[in-house]
């Protein structure tokens, strides 16, 4: 079956319109653009700083809410009636997550213009943010996915927003705590390291890039079967 334009801007418009009458989870937008108002104020704002808002911005944001975009839809229980429809996984998928990709890179933005985060190496590290923002909307997708209600996916995206959002954060505490070590490989992590390189080659940014990319095969992973399970429910 081809991708249907139709369909796919039908799922979009319904979820912007479910999104301005939920007040309690398009608040959580503003939270980013708080920390960048906060941190925008110091005299010089560090690389770590600027990256932590931009993470905040993806999980707080990207991830939060999807999750609970795709919680909602099962609460109310149009979910299921929405993947009986003639509408593809692709086309669903898509259409759930349009609104979620275009506020999360607004806020993004906004975020950074407010920091007066301005990186050298521009493209490296807004394909670094977009790419991170893909795991954020497939570990939403499939969070909201095992949840039974918004409730209940505010309360399995908390450890989300701690341990992916501000691994950079914690990380710092690794010599006191080794456990800590494996943030490295979180994809935060892996955008501060795309973000620190300056002049950097294509053997430079490989590797981050490979392990933000591996998070995105396992999110989706997920996301796919979890999606599927749910169609034979």
């Amino acid at each position: 079956m081809t991708f249907s334009v139709k369909r796919f801007m039908a799922i979009f418009q319904k979820d912007l319109k479910d999104l301005y009458r939920n007040l309690y989870v398009s608040s959580t937008i503003i939270l980013p653009l708080v920390f960048a108002l906060i941190y925008g104020r110091m005299d010089v704002v560090p690389l770590e700083i600027h990256i932590f808002i931009i993470s905040i911005s993806l999980s707080m944001v990207g991830a939060f809410l999807q999750c609970a975009i795709i919680a909602e839809e099962k609460e109310k229980n149009t979910l299921r009636g929405l993947m009986l429809s003639p509408a593809t996984i692709t086309e669903i998928l898509a259409g759930k997550s349009a609104v979620t990709v275009v506020i999360t890179l607004l806020i993004t933005y906004i975020s950074m213009l407010i920091s007066g985060f301005s990186p050298s190496n521009v493209l490296p590290v807004v394909l670094g943010v977009v790419l991170s923002l893909i795991f954020f909307i497939t570990l939403g997708t499939w969070l909201g996915l095992i949840t039974r209600s918004v409730l209940e996916a505010s309360i399995y995206i908390l450890p989300v927003m701690f341990i992916f959002g501000m691994a950079n954060m914690f990380i710092g505490f690794a010599d006191d705590y080794p456990i800590l070590k494996v943030l490295e490989y979180t994809p935060t992590i892996q955008l501060f390291e795309i973000a620190s390189i300056t002049n950097g080659t294509f053997a430079n940014y490989w590797q981050p890039f490979a392990i933000i990319g591996a998070w995105i095969v396992v999110g989706t992973g997920l996301t796919v079967l979890s999606f599927k399970k749910r169609m034979m429910d």
